[in-house]
């Protein structure tokens, strides 16, 4: 089967707890059970993954490179947290890598703090859902899967 890798940067494996007025109640553990039943409904693989460290994070960039150039992978989905405002690092692993990266926001970014507006991964993102809750990782496991396969 084909896999889709979830990447997540710092502080998800708070979600549920921190700022529940902002992410909700929805744990992390439940995000990946909602990830692999959306990805098991177009015959896909979940390999869901978190991480508080950023070069740990451009690793598994490099590693969903090497997948999708096998033709094992069509790409990740990724909420990078802050790293999404502040890491060229994970910008330019995943264009030189050639990921194809749906980047992911629980929370509409664009209605808070003025430092969250800038993400460095949506110029080098396929795609981009921002605002709908844990349900963002459905409509951005959908979203790749049309991108990479139809």
């Amino acid at each position: 089967m084909t896999t889709v890798f979830v990447l997540n940067g710092p502080n998800l494996n708070l979600l549920g707890t921190r700022k529940p007025e902002v992410y909700g109640t929805t744990t992390l553990a439940d995000v990946e059970e909602l990830c692999r039943r959306a990805a098991g409904e177009h015959g896909l693989t979940v390999e869901f993954r978190q991480s508080n460290h950023e070069g740990r994070l451009v690793d598994w960039i490099h590693e969903v490179g090497a997948e999708v150039a096998a033709g094992r992978s069509i790409g990740a989905v990724v909420n990078a947290g802050a790293y999404t405002h502040t890491s060229v690092a994970l910008h330019d692993a995943i264009e030189g890598a050639s990921v194809p990266v749906i980047e992911v926001h629980i929370s509409n970014v664009h209605r808070r703090e003025e430092f969250r507006h800038h993400s460095y991964l949506s110029p080098v993102a396929a795609g981009i859902v921002v605002g709908f809750g844990v349900q963002g990782y459905v409509l951005a496991i959908e979203g790749l899967r049309r991108l990479t396969q139809e």
